[in-house]
């Protein structure tokens, strides 16, 4: 019994240190921010572009 309660304390201990995953989880926050801010400024930016370029094709 003893012995898995050092094996236990063992693997939380190495557990609490371990942070590989944190840069991915960073990323990922950083990625729906970006996505957060991009996709309204393309559904309000979409339809102004879409004209100024109808208005440029019918000058030539």
């Amino acid at each position: 019994m003893l012995e898995l309660v050092r094996l236990v304390k063992a693997v939380a201990a190495s557990l609490r240190h371990d942070d590989r995953g944190a840069n991915l989880i960073e990323y990922g926050l950083l990625a729906t921010l970006i996505a957060i801010v991009v996709a309204p400024a393309v559904i309000l930016l979409g339809p102004l572009v879409a004209a100024l370029y109808t208005g440029v094709i019918g000058g030539f």
